[in-house]
């Protein structure tokens, strides 16, 4: 009995290796996709550091590359030093997927404050003008979200810009998609996005911080049930050193 569980811990040791390559692609995926969706976004989200848990996930997804290599070798050699090592890592790489998620829930909670603190200051600086950084976040924003304004579209009559073109008109990202005709006047508010960009933002940087946080627990916890299995082979060997190997030709270093 004792012998089928050393002999599944290994299996599974060697499966869980084979996932830890897999999630190493993915969690560089999720992290990059961070950074793009960021990079959209950044107008509207001051704080650089918000970056941190997508830099730290590329580095974990970079790490689990080699993790994955190392617990494979030490898991059909079976050597003791190897697998050591390879618990060691994974502890590592544990706790910093924790940090990770902590990160996570303390930015996910400042995006409110954040976005309500900059997303005035940003429709302030917008001109119209495609190469005008701040005026490009804004009509992609408020295309890709299907927004206008910060609460509504009449927030833009607040602005300078609107003040400066005395056309009684938004840009015309506000105007609803299948509309082809819509030139953005305030005359025509049927044809204008209604719902404001603010909440919506907020509601998209949050999600995005939510995926860095649940791809995070789900090999946290992948890695979690690695250790056991390593600490189980390891166990098992130090108590009885002729118990079965995986492959023939396994070293007991």
């Amino acid at each position: 009995m004792g012998q089928c569980g050393i002999t599944s811990s290994k299996t599974v040791l060697v499966f869980l290796n084979l996932i830890f390559w897999a999630a190493a692609g993915i969690l560089c995926y999720v992290g990059a996709y961070v950074f793009i969706t960021y990079d959209d976004y950044d107008h509207f989200f001051e704080d650089v550091y918000t970056l941190i848990p997508a830099v730290i996930i590329i580095a974990v997804g970079t790490l689990l590359f080699i993790i994955g290599l190392i617990g494979c070798c030490a898991t059909i050699r079976e050597s003791r030093c190897g697998l050591a090592t390879f618990v060691m890592i994974l502890l590592l790489v544990f706790i910093t997927e924790v940090v990770v998620v902590v990160l996570g829930y303390i930015y996910r909670a400042k995006v409110e404050d954040e976005v309500d603190h900059s997303i005035r200051k940003v429709y302030n600086r917008y001109n119209g003008t495609n190469p005008d950084a701040a005026s490009r976040a804004i009509d992609y924003v408020q295309r890709q979200l299907r927004c206008c304004g910060i609460h509504n579209y009449s927030d833009w009559e607040n602005t300078i810009w609107f003040k400066q073109t005395k056309n009684n008109s938004v840009p015309l990202s506000c105007c609803k998609a299948a509309l082809s005709n819509c030139t953005g006047s305030l005359t025509r508010p049927m044809d204008l996005y209604s719902e404001g960009c603010e909440a919506l933002v907020v509601k998209k940087l949050q999600e995005i911080m939510m995926y860095v946080i649940w791809a995070a627990l789900a090999f946290a916890a992948i890695q979690l049930l690695g250790m056991l299995c390593a600490c189980i082979v390891l166990c098992r060997r130090s108590r009885d050193p002729a118990y079965e190997l995986l492959i023939a030709g396994g070293t007991y270093a």
